[in-house]
């Protein structure tokens, strides 16, 4: 930089001294050298015209002496080197030179005519030239002059030292200063300063840069100090951190990184990022490049990391791209070990879909695992078989001996049942009392048929619950796949479908699915939709069967039954309304609707046709039994001005079976109230006797079943007739009327008077007609008995 500066201001000043001093010199010099040489000029040009008038006879006469006589006075003149004169004729040249070797090159050369004035008048005769000396550029100066020209040449050359002296003790010095502490700033890393100190603008500029220094070196500590607070904060903070640059290499890490990888960061720093990963996790890592975001927001990603001891672990790695206008790229990223959280979620997922119970798979494992193997079943082109088994008459476990003991039966299934299974199989608990299996392979088939049989088997053999022994039977439904379903969801069904129908059909069995079981399902839901409908739209009326005295032939009250007026499909048969009534548990709200009606119909009897004592008999529901039925019952015979005694409540041996004492209570309400109890269908399921001595019953109605044969003279007829009539003996013993059902003939009626069965109905009095319809009939009867009614 000093060889720079100065050697610019050294050619600045010398340009200037040789673009104004040097011209304006020369020019003084040149034109006094002009102003000597047109002196000289004259004063030869005089001394030869003089001259020239005096050698105008010696030439006309050719006087060589007094010619040369002449010259050397001419030459005597200091500026004269050379005098020549010579005529015109060419007889004469006089020369005369104070040079010995005289050089006319570089002398100027002044000639006059010479002239003669004779008798023929003036004429040139001759010339005369000299040559004389070229004045120089100093030739008019003097001493004096030259001292004054040495004087400023001397003034000059002391100001252009002194200005070299200034600018290298002003200008380069600090400026060397000052480049010799930028450089050492630049190498050493410290901050210099200038020493310098003047009142100048170098002065000036030597304080700002000292200032600036110490400004920067108060900065540089900040941020030497921000910087080292940063990295303590990146390397004490609790969590993996690490950078990575644009090409997914690993550019820093912490050391809580270090730490909980194992590694050093001489192992990592450099490297890509992928090492780390495990093979089958480096498409997802590389996948979150595609998520990146520059609006500040993070991605994640979670991928399999490997520590240098070559453990594995679960990790969530939550990225950032750094903002590229700071003149950073790549991306922060916070590495977090999930491997805990993944096993406590495989953990929970497994529980999720766990049946704690059993230790089987719910439901919910199980239709995923059934979507799983359908999808290998269709890659493999192979079949599925799905069992749907469920357990028969579970319900009374829980009824009769608490939920812990048809627990303790679950248990006991799933433990016989386990062996049977091959590995490949699926076992599951859906809920309840329900399970399912799904079977996989080439015989399949053959292999489901087997297990069911040896389900069914296994039922043989009675479980122990609660020191008591239980016999129970299971369900089963098959179907294949791809035979029978379409799907996951579908298969399920099928086999759900296929159970449900071997329940139906008698329980305790398998039943493959058929298409006639969809058939059958379409109707149960068509008959629930109509149910539905009908309980909205009050399509359910009683239909009244008259009950007559076997003796006198009087109408002595009715039987409701139910029907459903359909507005489209008309008059529906009750057997299936019933059936799947019972089943979605709709019965209890058709019951109650059926009582009203049939109250209703019995008020309007009595208004129309006089039977003051005729009664109504509405059959029952368990579900009907709560504790407000007696207070239902005698708001409603209240609302119709009916007496109790005209409304009798039947009940079946599903009423009386569990022996449930809320039961009894309400059985034994309605009777204080003064409503009887006829039992119904007595003689089928299990008839205990014990059910007239422990309940409430004033009626016993012997099932049709036994009256369809009375009258035959078979063995059936003739074991009929026994059972009939020994139900009427002991009935009447118990203080009970006795009606029988089903009587369609005048035989039938026979045997039962003779047998002592006060009352019966059936066809062969009357179908169950609406209350609109019993008028022609109540007329034929009471004009036969001529208005008798026995109550």
């Amino acid at each position: 930089m000093n060889h720079s500066v100065e050697s610019r201001f050294i050619t600045i000043v010398s340009a200037a001294l040789l673009g104004v001093v040097v011209p304006l010199f020369t020019l003084f010099l040149a034109l006094s050298s002009q102003q000597v040489a047109s002196a000289q000029r004259d004063q030869i040009e005089l001394l030869l015209s003089t001259n020239a008038r005096a050698l105008g006879k010696p030439v006309w006469e050719l006087d060589e002496d007094t010619i040369r006589q002449t010259a050397l006075t001419i030459l005597a003149d200091p500026s004269v080197h050379s005098v020549t004169v010579d005529d015109r004729l060419r007889k004469l040249k006089v020369s005369e030179s104070d040079l010995k070797a005289f050089d006319p090159d570089g002398m100027d050369k002044i000639s006059l005519p010479i002239s003669y004035k004779s008798i023929q008048g003036e004429q040139t005769v001759g010339d005369i030239a000299v040559f004389v000396e070229a004045p120089g550029w100093f030739a008019a100066l003097n001493e004096t002059e030259f001292a004054f020209i040495f004087i400023f040449v001397l003034a000059v050359l002391t100001v252009f030292l002194a200005a070299l002296v200034g600018n290298r003790l002003m200008v380069i010095t600090p400026l060397m200063r000052l480049a010799a502490a930028i450089e050492a700033t630049r190498k050493l890393g410290a901050r210099h300063h200038v020493d310098w100190r003047s009142n100048d603008e170098i002065g000036r500029l030597a304080t700002s840069f000292n200032e600036m220094q110490i400004q920067l070196e108060r900065d540089e500590k900040e941020l030497k100090r921000a910087h080292q607070q940063t990295t303590e904060i990146y390397n004490r903070t609790p969590a993996m951190l690490f950078s990575l640059d644009q090409e997914d290499l690993i550019g820093a890490v912490s050391d809580y990184w270090l730490l909980a990888t194992g590694y050093s960061r001489d192992d990592v720093i450099g490297q890509p990022f992928t090492n780390l990963v495990v093979p089958v996790d480096h498409a997802v890592f590389a996948g979150r490049k595609s998520k990146l975001r520059h609006d500040g927001r993070s991605v994640e990603a979670t991928v399999r990391f490997v520590c240098r001891n070559g453990n594995v672990m679960d990790v969530l790695i939550i990225e950032r791209e750094l903002d590229a206008q700071y003149g950073t790229s790549g991306s922060l990223n916070v590495m977090t070990d999930i491997t805990e959280l993944k096993q406590s979620e495989q953990r929970n997922r497994q529980q999720a879909i766990t049946d704690h119970l059993t230790g089987l798979i719910n439901r919910q494992g199980f239709e995923a695992i059934l979507d799983l193997k359908i999808s290998e079943a269709d890659r493999n082109d192979i079949r599925l078989a799905c069992l749907f088994v469920d357990l028969d008459r579970f319900k009374s476990v829980n009824d009769n001996f608490g939920h812990a003991a048809g627990d303790d039966l679950l248990r006991q299934f799933v433990a016989r049942i386990r062996p049977l299974l091959r590995s490949g199989d699926t076992a599951s608990r859906l809920g309840g009392d329900e399970f399912a299996f799904l079977l996989a392979g080439d015989k399949d088939q053959s292999w489901a048929h087997e297990l069911c049989d040896k389900i069914v088997e296994l039922f043989e053999t009675p479980f122990v619950v609660a020191g008591a022994t239980v016999r129970l039977s299971a369900s089963v439904g098959v179907a294949f796949y791809p035979d029978h379903a379409s799907g996951a969801a579908d298969l399920l069904h099928k086999s759900d479908l296929a159970m449900y129908a071997r329940k139906r059909d008698g329980k305790n069995g398998a039943q493959i699915f058929d298409p006639a079981i969809l058939e059958k399902t379409r109707e149960r839901a068509e008959i629930e939709k109509d149910i539905q409908d009908a309980i909205a739209g009050n399509w359910f009326e009683a239909f009244f069967q008259p009950i007559v005295d076997l003796e006198g032939g009087a109408i002595i009250g009715f039987e409701a039954l139910m029907r459903m007026r359909h507005p489209v499909k008309g008059i529906l048969s009750p057997a299936a309304i019933i059936e799947v009534a019972e089943e979605n548990g709709s019965v209890g709200t058709i019951g109650n609707l059926i009582l009203e009606s049939a109250v209703a119909n019995l008020a309007r009897v009595q208004q129309e046709f006089g039977l003051p004592d005729a009664y109504v008999a509405v059959n029952f529901s368990p579900l009907q039994f709560e504790c407000s039925l007696p207070t239902r019952l005698a708001a409603l015979l209240g609302q119709y001005g009916l007496r109790p005694n005209r409304l009798v409540i039947e009940i079946t041996e599903a009423v009386l079976m569990h022996d449930n004492p809320e039961v009894r209570n309400v059985l034994n309400e309605i009777q204080q109230f003064g409503c009887r109890i006829a039992l119904d269908d007595f003689g089928t399921g299990y008839s205990s006797l014990s059910y007239m001595s422990r309940f409430p019953v004033d009626i016993v109605k012997i099932d049709q079943s036994f009256i369809r044969s009375i009258e035959e003279h078979t063995d059936v007829g003739r074991k009929n007739r026994m059972l009939v009539e020994g139900i009427s003996a002991i009935s009447h013993k118990m203080n009970c009327k006795v009606i029988a059902e089903g009587v369609e003939t005048a035989e039938q009626q026979g045997v039962l008077r003779n047998m002592g069965v006060d009352f019966a109905q059936g066809y062969l009095f009357s179908r169950p007609l609406p209350v609109d319809a019993l008028h022609s009939i109540l007329s034929h009867r009471q004009q036969s008995l001529n208005g008798t009614i026995v109550a």
